[in-house]
């Protein structure tokens, strides 16, 4: 267990390390054809949001979930760095004051205290529209259906009935208490619709039959519901220091969560139960899924 636990730490660092300088060159301040410029302050927001170190725990599914259908290589790095760039443009507007009002974001300032609020709104609106020119450019050397699939899974996962509604429903609980289906309702909208297509992406690249797609599009909701139930964990019995941004902001606001409602004891549970339903459904794939087995249980016992 623990060499496993190795290799995935390991991989983990190899592929943020990509991913990192895929995101470097995609960001670079040479305009692509058809673009007449790359404002320079604009741009030095997003490089601001987007390289600052992080997991890149998304671009890690994404990877490792095509690599289980055989697929490796550039175009799927470019998809890694697309739903990359969906993460962070989420990340720089959220923090925004308007909606978690952060001052802090991976040890850094956040992008509208690094720079100014129309910065911040300007460089998300620009992160979230290049992740789909990333995807439908000539140089992800994928088929053109392959590459709208991918754009409509995206557009779904971070839209109306994905990230941002839930962001949506998170504002609205804060005067209004959803019951307990409606956070489970919000928490897969918000967080595990990214994470679900991460996983899914893999098996659309691949082209693979709908029931694969569909378990991998399983398993990535029962890793994503992990990761919120982790992190509302975490904002109760962390430390800022460790997680990089302010803790203790959930209980302080009175928001409505799932550990809120059940207490640490039954979220501990929960998350080990999860980690049991996402390695299940891998287990068809045998021992090619070990790594994604133990993305699934870094995510529920990660402490930062």
């Amino acid at each position: 267990m623990e060499n496993a636990a190795f290799d995935f730490t390991h991989r983990l660092h190899l592929h943020a390390a990509a991913v990192e300088a895929m995101l470097d060159r995609l960001l670079d301040r040479h305009p692509l054809n058809g673009e007449i410029a790359r404002p320079e302050r604009l741009l030095a927001a997003m490089r601001h949001g987007v390289l600052n170190g992080g997991k890149r725990l998304r671009p890690f599914l994404v990877i490792e979930s095509a690599a289980l259908f055989g697929h490796r290589g550039e175009a799927v790095m470019r998809v890694a760095a697309a739903l990359e760039c969906i993460h962070c443009y989420s990340l720089v507007h959220d923090d925004l004051p308007a909606m978690d009002d952060d001052d802090l974001r991976r040890g850094q300032p956040t992008v509208h205290k690094a720079f100014d609020e129309a910065a911040a709104i300007l460089a998300g609106d620009s992160l979230l529209t290049y992740a789909f020119d990333i995807i439908a450019a000539d140089e992800t050397e994928l088929s053109a259906d392959i590459r709208v699939k991918l754009i409509a899974a995206l557009a779904r996962a971070a839209g109306l009935g994905g990230m941002a509604g839930g962001q949506a429903l998170d504002l609205m609980a804060e005067t209004r208490k959803p019951d307990e289906a409606g956070i489970i309702m919000l928490q897969a909208m918000k967080t595990g619709a990214l994470i679900r297509f991460a996983c899914e992406a893999g098996a659309i690249i691949a082209n693979a039959p709908r029931e694969e797609r569909e378990r991998m599009a399983e398993f990535g909701s029962a890793i994503g519901l992990a990761f919120q139930l982790a992190d509302d964990l975490l904002d109760v019995t962390a430390d800022a220091a460790a997680m990089g941004k302010a803790t203790g902001k959930d209980a302080a606001a009175g928001k409505a969560t799932l550990v809120a409602i059940h207490g640490v004891d039954w979220t501990r549970k929960q998350l080990s139960g999860l980690v049991a339903q996402a390695e299940e459904l891998l287990s068809p794939f045998g021992k090619e899924a070990a790594l994604l087995k133990q993305a699934a249980r870094f995510i529920a016992e990660r402490q930062n």
